[in-house]
């Protein structure tokens, strides 16, 4: 039996459009994504409900809860969290069995601090990096978050098949120990790309962000990455793409890869 999956949004918040897109200039990016009066762009906590059995597994958990004001307002965080998309989709909080995270970043790792019962994995690089806050952003890293999950976090090396159907694999670039996972469902393999590629922007090698540790190991990661879902068909989830959440990789009239959005999927928000 394969997995049974569910897209979840657990939260809008808005990042700088310059940090977003690294090198690429406004005079590029700005004519598809319009930025507001702070440069900043939309973009939401894309997460996946798995279910097989009567076992729940969530990838990603939003940015959580636990802002100041200041913060929610610099970051233009909407009242949304995990729990609310949860909720929202008839799934009692505390029956999520497991928690994987692509990495520890806050937007993508704060919420697990409002599912206590949930195991969480993770890869050992990036729990060694997120305790060392090895990052040129200081404060991305929440040691708030790292306390709440120390006794429940469940590290894995390299590329691992984590439970039947489910399989880890390191993408480095945005980070040392960032991973996606590739499930596998009825409709063939479904993938969290994560923040190799945030949204469908992305797709091109060099539309890096401003964020990735490594720039040019995460524009190789992305072209090994696209080669593999091009060629075995792979449907991608998106992690922060509010209009194309889900996509998959074709090529274009120019035969360089691009992504097509898929609507027959089922969300909650």
């Amino acid at each position: 039996m394969n997995w049974n999956w569910t897209l979840l949004d657990a939260g809008r918040f808005k990042l700088d459009g310059g940090s977003m897109f690294g090198v690429v200039p406004k005079g590029l990016w700005s004519r598809f994504c319009k930025p507001d009066e702070h440069n900043c762009l939309p973009y939401c906590c894309n997460c996946v409900l798995l279910e097989k059995d009567e076992k729940r597994i969530l990838i990603e958990s939003g940015y959580g809860v636990g802002w100041s004001d200041k913060e929610k307002q610099m970051f233009g965080m909407d009242e949304s969290t995990i729990l609310t998309a949860l909720v929202g989709a008839g799934i009692e909080p505390d029956s999520i069995d497991t928690l994987i995270l692509s990495h520890l970043h806050f937007d993508h790792a704060a919420g697990a601090t409002l599912l206590p019962n949930a195991q969480v994995v993770v890869q050992k690089q990036e729990w060694e990096d997120a305790l060392a806050n090895r990052s040129t952003m200081s404060k991305t890293y929440l040691p708030r978050v790292l306390e709440s999950i120390k006794d429940r976090v469940e590290l894995v090396e390299g590329k691992t098949l984590y439970t039947d159907g489910i399989t880890l694999t390191p993408r480095i670039g945005h980070t040392w120990g960032i991973q996606s996972i590739e499930v596998e469902t009825d409709g063939g393999t479904l993938c969290f790309a994560s923040d190799l590629i945030p949204d469908h922007h992305h797709v091109g090698l060099a539309f890096s962000m401003g964020y990735d540790m490594l720039p040019w190991e995460n524009k190789m990661t992305k072209q090994s990455f696209l080669e593999e879902a091009y060629a075995d068909s792979w449907t991608l989830v998106l992690c922060h793409d509010i209009t194309h959440p889900v996509v998959r990789v074709i090529k274009n009239e120019k035969n360089a890869f691009a992504l097509e959005p898929v609507t027959d999927f089922s969300r909650n928000q």
